[in-house]
C-alpha cells in the first residue's frame, strides 16, 4: 500500500495533511493539464502498481448533544473548554486513487471558506487532485458530517451536486430513512438531489459487489442502515468502516456508544474486523481520528 498521504500518527492541526504525491496525479497547478489527460483516461497513473491514500480532512471539531459540530484548533485549545461530554473528531473524507479509480469516501460536512469556495474542492486540489476526475464516491451513511458535501451551495442559494462526473453509490434504505427521519443528524436538503441525479447507484442488497474489486456491506449498527466498503486490488486490501469503525482507539477497546443506534453491534463489528484486519493485513480508514487517519499495522 503506498501511503503517499498519509499524515502518520503526528498530532497536526486542523486542515489537509502535507503530502508527499506521486508526480503522476498532479492535476493542477503543478502540471500541465493537457499532458495529464493524454497519459491518463481518468486521471490514473499506469506508473504505480500500489493504491494511494490521500486523507483530505476539513479539520477538528467538537460536537455535543446538540449534535452542532464546532471547529476546534488542537494547537491552542484544549477539550475542557468546551461544554460537558464533548466529543473531539477529525472531519476526515478519503482519496483513493486505484488504477481504475480515484474513489472518494464520504464528503464530510460540505462548507465553504470564506471566498465562498466549496471547501473540499480546495482541499482535493491542495492534494494535487482534480475534483472533476474523481469517479467514484462512496456513501457511508447521511449524517450530516458525511454527506454534508453531496451538494455545493452557490451564492444564490442554488445547489448541485459536488462531483457531477462520479458514479454516487448510496445506499437506497439509508436515503429512504435519512429523508424522512426529522432529526437533527439529517439535512435532507444537503443531499436531496441524489433522488433524481441520473449519475446514482442505488445499493439495495445487504451485500455485493461494484466493479468487481469494491466490497460494500450493510451494517446497520451506527445509523438504521449504515455501510462499509473494501476495496481490494494487487493483494491489498482498504477498509472504510465509516462511523461504525471512526478512531483506532475504538478499534482496540471494547464499549458501547450511546450514540450509536445499536451500539453493542458496533462493539462486535469493530471486534471482529480488528481481529480479521490484522489476520489479512487491511489498511484501516479512520474518518474520525485526530491522530491516527489510516492504520496498516506498521
Amino acid at each position: 500500500m503506498k501511503l503517499g498521504g498519509f499524515c502518520g500518527s503526528v498530532v497536526r492541526p486542523p486542515g489537509l495533511c502535507q503530502l508527499k504525491r506521486p508526480r503522476s496525479y498532479f492535476t493542477t497547478e503543478t502540471q500541465n493539464t493537457q499532458s495529464f489527460i493524454e497519459n491518463y483516461d481518468i486521471g490514473i497513473s499506469s506508473e504505480f502498481e500500489l493504491m494511494q491514500i490521500f486523507p483530505v480532512s476539513e479539520g477538528a471539531f467538537t460536537v455535543d448533544k446538540t449534535k452542532v459540530f464546532v471547529p476546534f484548533d488542537t494547537a491552542t485549545e484544549q477539550l475542557s473548554t468546551r461544554p460537558a461530554g464533548s466529543l473531539l473528531v477529525e472531519i476526515q473524507p478519503f482519496a483513493v486513487i486505484t488504477s481504475k479509480d480515484i474513489i472518494l469516501f464520504d464528503t464530510g460536512l460540505g462548507y465553504n471558506d470564506a471566498e465562498g469556495r466549496f471547501r473540499l474542492h480546495q482541499l482535493l486540489r491542495q492534494a494535487g487532485i482534480d475534483p472533476n476526475k474523481v469517479t467514484k464516491v462512496l456513501i457511508s451513511h447521511l449524517h450530516k458530517d458525511h454527506a454534508g458535501g453531496v451538494s455545493v451551495k452557490s451564492s444564490s442559494g442554488e445547489r448541485f451536486i459536488s462531483f457531477p462526473y462520479a458514479t454516487w453509490y448510496v445506499q437506497r434504505r439509508e436515503f429512504e430513512f435519512a429523508t424522512g427521519a426529522g432529526t437533527a443528524s439529517y439535512i435532507t436538503e444537503d443531499f436531496a438531489l441524489l433522488e433524481h441525479f441520473s449519475r446514482v447507484a442505488w445499493l439495495d442488497e445487504d451485500e455485493g459487489m461494484i466493479d468487481n474489486y469494491i466490497r460494500y456491506q450493510l451494517t446497520g449498527a451506527h445509523s438504521k442502515f449504515h455501510q462499509v466498503f473494501w476495496v481490494e486490488e494487487d493483494g491489498e486490501k482498504i477498509f472504510f468502516g465509516g462511523d461504525v469503525a471512526p478512531q483506532l482507539q475504538q478499534m482496540k477497546n471494547r464499549f458501547i456508544a450511546k450514540y450509536d443506534y445499536d451500539g453493542r453491534k458496533c462493539m462486535e463489528l469493530r471486534q471482529q474486523w480488528w481481529e480479521q484486519g490484522q489476520q489479512e493485513h487491511w489498511t484501516f480508514l479512520f474518518y474520525h481520528d485526530i491522530k491516527t487517519p489510516v492504520w496498516d499495522g506498521k
